[in-house]
């Protein structure tokens, strides 16, 4: 447990994640919300259908509760919650025997140049390929570390840091419409 005594005061890290796993459902409720839009997003990136996302979070959310108490480390509930998540996205693409929407180098091209000027960072964003675009969302929207995002995707942390530099790169591409490439 992460507690500490300091003078006297007993304190609790992740105090939210502690009082979750003694049974108190308002605190689980609060974890959920402020990890809703992240949650969102992971699972956008794996499944195409909002019918689908909206599934896979109410079963990641379920299963999260219901194995709550395996949480070692409650300063690690978000890596911790997004793995199930992704666990709970496979579950589905193989029920339901989808693949994936790739917006690979083939959709990139069909776009001419010049109408990435006008490109907002969301809808350049959608053009990046999946990896690329889940990383950088774990990254920069939802302030995970290298770490924490290859712990919650199980990939290597080089691997992150790749899709890190080659996703900011086509961002910049596409963004400024230049010639800038690796």
């Amino acid at each position: 447990m992460e507690a500490t005594i300091k003078g006297g005061i007993y304190f609790v890290d992740n105090i939210d994640v502690y009082l979750a796993k003694k049974g108190n459902k308002e605190a689980f409720v609060k974890l959920i919300m402020e990890n809703e839009k992240t949650m969102y997003r992971v699972a956008k990136n794996y499944l195409s259908s909002d019918e689908d996302v909206i599934d896979v979070i109410g079963e990641a959310t379920l299963k999260a509760y219901e194995k709550l108490k395996s949480l070692r480390n409650n300063s690690y509930f978000k890596t911790w919650l997004i793995r199930i998540l992704i666990n709970e996205c496979y579950i589905i693409l193989r029920k339901n025997k989808r693949e994936v929407l790739d917006f690979e180098e083939s959709v990139i091209d069909e776009i001419h140049i010049d109408s990435y000027e006008d490109l907002d960072l969301y809808k350049a964003m959608e053009l990046l390929p999946s990896n690329m675009r889940l990383v950088l969302s774990l990254h920069y929207y939802d302030d995970l570390s290298v770490k924490d995002i290859s712990c919650a995707l199980d990939i290597k942390e080089n691997t992150v840091k790749t899709n890190l530099k080659r996703g900011r790169e086509k961002l910049y591409d596409l963004l400024k419409g230049g010639d800038h490439h690796e």
